[in-house]
This record gives structure tokens, C-alpha cells and sequence, in this order.
């Protein structure tokens, strides 16, 4: 399944929302509604690419019953896996790397761009190319 819709409940806290998700079993919270639900979406997200990743069926929408409390708030969440995945994988992230001083001040004058240098590196050093990622 690439894409799905699954319901979520939404219970009103003193410091925002608590936000159950029957059909993975998780739950997550948020300061405002607008904000539970975008966390409800990387939570169904990520927990979904790691169950693909593992090779498990995803949770079809509504496979697990509910009971709701007053003052509940049911929505629905949808998450389109692919391109979830396709976010996560190419998400920047940082690393710290050590060069001796002479080397950064002669790459300082030739403007290097130290992300990109290092990326083009390990690119060639793993033999792929750019349109691979």
C-alpha cells in the first residue's frame, strides 16, 4: 500500500493534544490539533517504512476497533508511504568532520563548498552517481 487514511484520536491535554493511533498501536502528541496531526503522520510514517523495511503487512485503515471518551476527536490521517520515504532518505544530516587548519584556510580562499565537496566524494568512493539518489 502506498498510501493510506487512518484514524486518529484526538484527547484535549493541559499542554495540548494527546493522539492515539489504533491501527499501529502508538500514540503521540502535539502543542496544537493542527500539530498532533502532522505528528500523527510522521509517526504513522515512520512506523510504517520501518514495517515495510522489515517486511510486515501494513495495518489496513480501521483494522483495530476504538472507544472514544467525550470531548474525543476523530479524524483521519492520510500518509502517502512512498513519498514519505522518498523525504526521510534524502533528509539532510549533519556531521561534523576534522580538517587541519592550513587545508581550511586554502579552501576558505577557493570558496569550497564543504557539503557538496564531501558528498561528491563519498559519492565517488561508493561509485554512484547523483541520479541514483
Amino acid at each position: 500500500m502506498a498510501k493510506g487514511a487512518y484514524p486518529i484520536i484526538l484527547k484535549k491535554e493541559d499542554d495540548g493534544y494527546y493522539v492515539r493511533i489504533p491501527d499501529f498501536d502508538i500514540g503521540t502528541q502535539g502543542d496544537s490539533i493542527a500539530d498532533a496531526m502532522e505528528m500523527a503522520r510522521d509517526a504513522i510514517g515512520l512506523m510504517g517504512i520501518d514495517m515495510e523495511d522489515d517486511k510486515k503487512d501494513l495495518p489496513q485503515p480501521y483494522s483495530r476497533e476504538f472507544k472514544t471518551e467525550e470531548h474525543d476527536v476523530v479524524t483521519l490521517v492520510d500518509v502517502d508511504f512512498t513519498e514519505y520515504r522518498k523525504r526521510v532518505e534524502n533528509k539532510a544530516v549533519k556531521k561534523n568532520c576534522t580538517i587541519p587548519y592550513w587545508m581550511s584556510v586554502e579552501a576558505d580562499k577557493k570558496g569550497i563548498n564543504y557539503s557538496r565537496l564531501l558528498q561528491e566524494a563519498i559519492l565517488s568512493v561508493l561509485e554512484m552517481n547523483k541520479s541514483k539518489c
